[in-house]
């Protein structure tokens, strides 16, 4: 399919060769060879995202006193992607009476979304699978926004303007830029048959049952079988599995290892070989006008369908309010004391039942410890760099044509994305590139202490060397590039975790306190933040009667 392409030269390898992010971020030292002076460190834009501090305060538990006492039957702590939906199902089904707090300027979690004069983009998760069989509550809302439009011999059909427009991916190796994320030319046979052994698994993998008569692997976790000769792969890391089958080809591990970063933040040696796995084997949707390879997306990623669910309920949401005292009410049922962070006063909101969205470690700080034992998340989450460049011109680049999903083999990062690919103009020149860079060189919290130590110029400079080295040249079509630093990107899924018993103990409830976070499911996804979302909802309606 493709021509044979020739070794690299030692010039290339210097300038193209495997980079860890250390590696990257000494490469800004020398950036000169890239921008010119008049250029250097001069980029507009600015650091975006969530205010840390003010998310901080929590560990103070310094606060003013409460002034006002209001209340709500259910209130809702955290507005990303699963407090939304526990909002999304008490409203279906009639529960009207429920008040959402969040510390943001925005809901959204990791699923926020900005916009310039070029194009709406995302500052995070940026697409959504075809869901599958059991994914019955995603389902659900995309019939209800009208994404899936009807359904022909069992298999939905879909608004074609959501499916990802061709080319989807492509691959910068040798040199050149390749079709798909598998370098597929250029590399021994040995190697290439190595790739064929382990898709092939994956493959038999996706299609099999345990001895429960459950699929193996599916979405969301918790409805995946849990034979024990299957779960046990949870207690190795995904590079213990490849070396257990001889896997040893590099491209087959560089590819792993981009795929388990990409939804886990972590390299493949950290990630569970169970979770590795699921990554290729739980992908089971279909569309009767789509591959099953599909996805949907949007300019703003999953932004789209987190502004879509805050406008059915727009008036239950409050906005720059931080939960900081949940307990309970010797009157009955619970309070929450919140801090309103523009006015900078405390109240307090009574309630029957509280749902706890925001991330689960968070909890240690604002959940009393009397409303019982409070189990913590034995796993932590990496920090991530997200930058949305914004340039004059489309980067081309030698080989296959410019994709959604842009991918370097000799990068640290993953790539990026084109905001623009799903525009109807989406052939215009300007256009905006949403680049995603998992810090993972060091452990996650001295990564995250560092992340938020270092300046817009810093940031911007080493995101513009990277992309130097995928497209000579780019830099100076550069006209602004707007970062956002996670501090706390996603939830990996380490070894033991998702079939431990950490995880199961997370899932209880406490009295009239109820969970919902990606971290109960050990995947930071929206499939598994919807359903965490939608699994509290149901018992707050349970309880309700």
């Amino acid at each position: 399919m493709f021509s044979r392409i020739s070794r690299l030269t030692r010039r290339e390898f210097l300038v193209y060769g495997p980079l860890s992010i250390a590696g990257l971020i000494g490469a800004v030292s020398g950036i000169k060879h890239y921008l010119s002076p008049s250029s250097l460190q001069k980029f507009k834009g600015s650091i975006v995202g969530a205010n840390a501090k003010v998310g901080h305060l929590m560990r103070t538990g310094k606060f003013p006193a409460v002034v006002t006492t209001s209340s709500v039957e259910t209130v809702i702590v955290g507005g990303g992607v699963a407090g939304l939906s526990s909002a999304w199902w008490l409203q279906k089904h009639g529960h009207q009476d429920f008040l959402l707090l969040e510390l943001d300027t925005q809901v959204g979690g990791n699923s926020q979304s900005g916009s310039n004069e070029v194009s709406r983009y995302p500052w995070g998760a940026h697409y959504l699978p075809l869901p599958g069989p059991e994914a019955v509550y995603v389902k659900a809302l995309l019939e209800e926004l009208k994404v899936i439009k009807g359904d022909h011999n069992g298999s939905p059909v879909y608004d074609e303007y959501y499916l990802c427009a061709d080319p989807g991916e492509r691959l910068y190796f040798q040199g050149r830029w390749h079709e798909g994320l598998i370098p597929q030319t250029g590399i021994p046979p040995a190697d290439e048959i190595q790739h064929q052994e382990f898709l092939g698994l994956m493959k038999e993998y996706s299609h099999r049952r345990g001895g429960d008569g459950k699929f193996l692997f599916t979405i969301p976790v918790d409805r995946s079988s849990q034979d024990e000769e299957f779960t046990r792969l949870d207690k190795i890391s995904m590079t213990q599995f490849l070396d257990s089958r001889g896997w040893t080809a590099p491209t087959l591990r560089w590819y792993v290892d981009y795929c388990c970063k990409d939804d886990y933040g972590q390299a493949a040696k950290d990630v569970s070989a169970w979770a590795g796995i699921h990554y290729f084997a739980s992908r089971s949707g279909k569309a009767d006008n789509a591959g099953k390879e599909s996805v949907l997306t949007w300019p703003e990623g999953n932004g789209w369908l987190v502004k879509k669910l805050e406008e059915k309920f727009p008036e239950k949401i409050k906005k720059s309010s931080l939960a900081f005292n949940i307990q309970k009410n010797p009157d009955g049922g619970l309070f929450v004391d919140t801090y309103d962070v523009t006015g900078k006063t405390s109240s307090r909101i009574l309630a029957k039942n509280v749902i706890y969205a925001a991330p689960r470690f968070t909890a240690k700080y604002s959940v009393h410890p009397t409303l019982g034992k409070l189990t913590q998340p034995q796993t932590s989450s990496t920090p991530w760099l997200v930058a949305n460049v914004t340039v004059t011109h489309r980067p081309e680049g030698r080989g296959h044509e410019l994709a959604w999903d842009n991918v370097s083999y000799y990068s640290p990062s993953l790539g990026y994305i084109v905001a623009t690919h799903q525009a109807l103009s989406h052939l215009k020149k300007e256009t905006v590139l949403t680049y995603y860079l998992p810090l993972t060189d060091e452990a996650p919290a001295v990564a995250r202490v560092k992340a938020f130590q270092r300046d817009h110029s810093y940031w911007s400079n080493l995101v513009a060397a990277d992309l130097e080295k995928m497209h000579p040249g780019i830099t100076q079509t550069i006209t602004a590039i707007d970062a956002w630093v996670w501090g706390h990107g996603m939830v990996g899924p380490g070894v033991g975790y998702l079939w431990g018993e950490n995880r199961k103990e997370m899932q209880q409830s406490l009295g009239d306190l109820h969970f919902a976070h990606t971290e109960m499911s050990g995947i930071s996804i929206f499939e598994e933040a919807q359903y965490r979302g939608v699994m509290a909802a149901k018992k707050v309606l349970e309880r309700r009667g």
